[in-house]
């Protein structure tokens, strides 16, 4: 796969998807990204905001497997990776797999359940694989864990730990529409939804073929130096407790060669840094303060660094590779 061809794949998914969810064009274009970057994403939001929805969509688009998992307290580890049943017929034990046996999994509302559910992700998250009883499973590729999250005051929420929250490539805030966007839907959801008739417009091979190209985007070494540089940063600033680890600044590197894919280039510009860096570092870092957590305190850290730190200037086309 080469540039040109990545970029009438994505601009197809995005007309798809833009013709169910109204707006979020940049919010898109990061799940894409995460995506093309082999990564995870979170969506967090107020309930009602179209996470679900735009999971949902993302995932009909793509024609891949997918399954849906709702989230409760009472939600055990089992009910998401299977089980080991004995059949009394063939008097053997026999494996049920469970929803995470797919291609794309939406985790509804994550933090609704208990810390000993969501750590049954952790596994298969990193490694691709999930291991029960003894026995490892690998996971068919592309695998990509949407997962949506209600703010950590909702009623009823078990807040992700530190572990949970790294297995994120992205965490994207969704928020509301704007009032033109509002009558829009509206009218588009008036008599029917349009997710019923929505047809895919690629395949898991192209997923995976996409994967691979950026994978191979081009990136200065300035633009490695300002990566660290940023991470460096989040350790040594004042209002931090806990800075953004190594693995954080792989996670940069790589969403930001999707980024670059996403926009239709194959190579990687500081906006392109710039334009990720947020959803990729900010809850990674743990801001001092009574409340331990990861809300707008990392975003708004990560936001000032940016506007510190001297961005490597854009050579001449001819320079590029």
């Amino acid at each position: 796969m080469n540039a040109e061809r990545l970029g009438r794949t994505i601009e197809a998914i995005r007309r798809n998807v833009g013709a169910v969810v109204v707006g979020k064009a940049e919010t898109v274009d990061l799940l894409l990204a995460a995506l093309l970057a082999n990564g995870h994403a979170l969506l967090e939001d107020v309930p009602g905001t179209g996470k679900t929805l735009l999971a949902k969509t993302l995932s009909r688009s793509l024609g891949c497997d997918f399954k849906r998992i709702q989230f409760t307290p009472d939600l055990l580890p089992s009910d998401v990776s299977g089980i080991n049943f004995y059949n009394q017929k063939s008097g053997e034990f026999e494996f049920r797999p469970g929803p995470l046996f797919t291609n794309i999994l939406l985790a509804d509302e994550i933090n609704r359940a208990t810390p000993r559910t969501q750590s049954s992700l952790l596994e298969c998250m990193e490694e691709r694989q999930i291991t029960i009883d003894g026995v490892t499973h690998r996971l068919t590729a592309p695998f990509l864990v949407i997962a949506t999250q209600n703010p950590v005051d909702n009623q009823g929420t078990f807040p992700l730990p530190e572990a949970q929250l790294d297995r994120f490539l992205m965490r994207i805030p969704v928020g509301y529409p704007s009032h033109a966007e509002s009558l829009s839907m509206l009218h588009r959801f008036r008599e029917d939804n349009p997710l019923e008739t929505l047809e895919p417009v690629a395949t898991a091979a192209d997923v995976v073929e996409a994967q691979r190209f950026s994978r191979s985007v081009a990136i200065r070494e300035e633009l490695l130096d300002y990566i660290v540089r940023l991470a460096e940063a989040t350790r040594a600033d004042a209002d931090v407790l806990l800075g953004v680890s190594p693995r954080g600044c792989q996670a940069l590197m790589r969403a930001s060669q999707a980024h670059a894919a996403v926009k239709g280039r194959d190579y990687v510009s500081p906006d392109d840094v710039k334009a990720v860096a947020v959803p990729v570092l900010a809850h990674r870092i743990l801001t001092r303060g009574a409340a331990r957590s990861r809300d707008s305190g990392g975003a708004d850290v990560v936001r000032k660094l940016l506007n510190g730190l001297e961005v490597p200037s854009e050579p001449a086309p001819s320079a590029r590779g």
